[in-house]
């Protein structure tokens, strides 16, 4: 039964709020300054009051982790190939809004919608895609691979690429009376970059589509 009661006007405490407001905690902080006091104190309880609904800072990373898993969209009625996309695209949306998760999405206990979500790609994979198992499996892994490696790219490397090559190359010609000559390549990005700009959503999707026709190939071998 769900503790939805209220006590002088103030909802009752629950596991969904704690999750909840754990997850904005980690997103404002990064989930190593979440402690089990500062979430006391967003939620106006005293720390043992949370025990009643987590046993643990692990337990309540598992739960945090599946609210994450519950926003990722895996389509139904589309081709694989689409559901794929969508579902790789939604996944890399929601580690950028909570880029604590990046690297702990396969880690812990899973959850209900963890389990569901894992289910629902391997239905797609075998069924709709028609792969046979172990290809299914091979083409998980690697699809997981891809977005969780270029999550977490993303979330070290500079937001700006073009201003922090500029700034990487002044950087060496300061260093080094050659500059950039002995550089030729590393100049040109540099130089190349400075017009046409760099945009990750756009790295992302040319990677994918790889991918996504490398499967296809394979599968009709």
């Amino acid at each position: 039964m769900q503790d939805t009661a209220t006590t002088g006007g103030r909802e009752r405490l629950n596991r969904a709020k704690v999750l909840r407001a754990a997850v904005e905690l980690a997103d404002e902080g990064g989930f190593e300054g979440l402690t089990m006091r500062r979430l006391a104190d967003r939620l106006g309880v005293v720390p043992m009051a949370l025990y009643k609904h987590v046993a643990d800072k692990r337990e309540l990373l598992d739960g945090m982790v599946d609210l994450v898993f519950a926003e990722v969209e895996v389509p139904v009625d589309v081709d694989w190939r689409t559901a794929m996309r969508l579902r790789a695209g939604s996944m890399r949306q929601a580690l950028l809004r909570h880029p604590w998760a990046v690297g702990r999405m396969e880690t812990g206990t899973p959850g209900p919608a963890n389990l569901h979500h894992h289910n629902a790609v391997m239905r797609c994979l075998r069924s709709d895609a028609g792969f046979p198992f172990r290809m299914a499996v091979h083409a998980y892994n690697l699809l997981d691979a891809y977005v969780y490696g270029f999550a977490l790219q993303e979330k070290t490397l500079a937001g700006d690429i073009p201003a922090e090559a500029a700034r990487r190359k002044e950087a060496v010609v300061d260093r080094q009376p050659s500059g950039l000559e002995d550089y030729p390549y590393l100049a040109e990005v540099v130089t190349e970059l400075a017009k046409t700009g760099f945009a990750f959503a756009d790295e992302f999707e040319f990677g994918l589509a790889l991918i996504l026709d490398g499967l296809q190939d394979a599968s009709a071998r």
